[in-house]
């Protein structure tokens, strides 16, 4: 029984939802292609097989940070483990070959420079060797929301020990992203195990935010409302990040930023004092997110939107690790949108990528627009093995609650920068009875386009979309081209549809 050995060498008394299923697909000597989200145990998945054979478990991490807090974590358990970084003296890289020499199980922390390695790559070729995982795997892709160029040689693990196992694990991955993981890894029909992306604890809720001043006021609010627990709040901009802090610093105590502007001395105190509770809360850019592992934040908060849906839910999951009840509130407005445009269309990448970040921003503009059930759109969106209709703890499904951070008294006040206001194109007056009746009948039409297709409403359109629609109640193909947030792709996808639903097809 595998419930023994996790009882005996980790104390828990059952897996969680998909471990079980990923550590067998492993120990049966197949790779696998993994996916748990934040606080979903990824780790268990290759620590486990380490004891289970009694040999060699080579983990590739990103972060030297990561691997020391691993590996601190293992020891407690009694766990045989060390790693190999730049901050290590030539004694202490001696000492985790020693101990590995002695035979057993041992799980081996490493960057993924090294394993580009000569010197290591000739080590490992004749090494028991239990499994090889790939952590944080979605810096494989390019398709992917975090994509790292040293992870592009990781595919001669494979080369080397084709006998060996190698399984991939990420929080957060598209088909697409899983489609690109398996084959820059070279992996041999992966088994896919994507799991856990329902987190019953977190309420999601999105707000839209005209502009500064009333993004303040939704964060006011929120910061007052929630009085236990820690905070973080994302920002796009370092600048804003910094900004938003000293604003903060004045309304509220404990209050700290972080960065990757900052030094590295500035990073890793900013990240103890986070950790000891010295900070409450903290104004961040996505640099702060990688291998934190707090039980109690209690609300995170997208001040600016984030690039893709991939980062939002990342982000979204460091709230609630305990798994008490948490809030994740992303104030959304015209002008984030118009900040990714600018950092897509500044970048570098190849053309495929930058139309792939394109394509990712507008699935989270529809999120944002959307009107379905969040989490329901969220599981639908990852492919996940369980789906639910309904979830009862998001804005839509639950827009009650006492969970939701309430709407504030939106009044003029500092605002962080003074920029110009954009002007939205789509008209914010009600629906009449008629453009509702309109409206109800294109969601229903849209929900069932979307199950039909197993893929999310809103990738379809948002709401701001479909009311426009039943507000203009386009008669033709081309009056269509005139509708908020329909492109010719979606006129030559849905178009007829459309007509069809509104009773005016020509």
């Amino acid at each position: 029984m595998l419930e023994t050995l996790l009882k005996k060498s980790f104390q828990l008394s059952e897996f969680r939802i998909g471990q079980k299923d990923i550590i067998s697909a492993v120990l049966a000597k197949k790779d696998a292609l993994a996916v748990l989200p934040t606080g979903g145990g990824k780790s268990l998945c290759y620590q486990y097989p380490a004891l289970h054979h009694q040999q060699l478990v080579i983990v590739v991490s990103p972060l030297i940070a990561l691997m020391k807090d691993q590996v601190a974590s293992l020891q407690k358990f009694g766990i045989n483990s060390g790693c190999l970084h730049s901050g290590q003296n030539e004694d202490e890289k001696r000492a985790v070959f020693a101990e590995i020499n002695k035979g057993g199980a041992f799980i081996l922390y490493l960057s993924p420079e090294r394993v580009q390695k000569e010197g290591f790559q000739k080590w490992i070729k004749d090494r028991q060797i239990a499994l090889f995982a790939v952590d944080e795997a979605h810096c494989v892709s390019q398709w992917g929301h975090d994509f790292r160029e040293e992870y592009t040689g990781l595919k001669i693990l494979k080369a080397l020990r084709p006998d060996v196992p190698v399984l991939a694990l990420t929080a957060s991955a598209t088909p697409t992203v899983l489609n690109d993981i398996a084959k820059n890894l070279d992996l041999k029909k992966p088994e896919r195990l994507v799991h856990g992306f329902y987190r019953p604890n977190l309420y999601y809720q999105v707000e839209s935010c005209n502009d500064d001043e009333a993004k303040m006021a939704w964060l006011s609010q929120s910061l007052t409302q929630v009085q236990s627990g820690r905070i973080i709040i994302y920002c796009g901009t370092r600048k804003i990040t910094e900004d938003l802090a000293t604003l903060l610093q004045k309304q509220f105590s404990s209050v700290g930023f972080y960065h990757a502007g900052l030094s590295s001395k500035d990073r890793t105190a900013t990240q103890q004092d986070y950790a000891e509770g010295k900070l409450r809360i903290l104004v961040a850019t996505n640099a702060f997110g990688m291998g934190i592992d707090q039980p109690d934040v209690r609300l995170v908060v997208h001040f600016q939107m984030p690039a893709n849906i991939d980062s939002l839910y990342q982000e979204m999951g460091r709230a609630g690790r305990d798994n008490q009840p948490s809030t994740c509130l992303m104030l959304y407005s015209k002008k984030d949108k118009g900040l990714q445009s600018y950092f897509i269309q500044n970048s570098t990448a190849p053309k495929a990528i930058k139309d792939s970040k394109w394509r990712n921003l507008e699935a989270l503009v529809e999120y944002s627009e959307g009107g379905e059930c969040r989490h329901s759109e969220i599981l639908t969106y990852y492919k996940d093995s369980q789906r639910i209709r309904r979830c009862g703890h998001c804005d839509v499904c639950a827009p009650e609650s006492e969970r939701r951070i309430a709407k504030p008294v939106i009044q003029k006040t500092v605002t962080l920068a003074k920029k110009k206001k954009l002007t939205s194109v789509v008209d914010g007056s009600p629906l009449t009875e008629l453009q509702e009746f309109r409206f109800q009948d294109l969601r229903n039409w849209r929900k069932a386009k979307a199950t039909q297709l197993d893929i999310p409403a809103f990738v379809i359109f948002g709401d701001q979309t479909l009311k426009e629609l039943a507000k203009k109640n386009p008669t033709s193909l081309d009056e269509l081209r005139y509708i908020y947030g329909i492109g010719e792709a979606k006129i030559e996808k849905y178009g007829w549809d459309i007509l069809n639903v509104l009773g005016n097809n020509c």
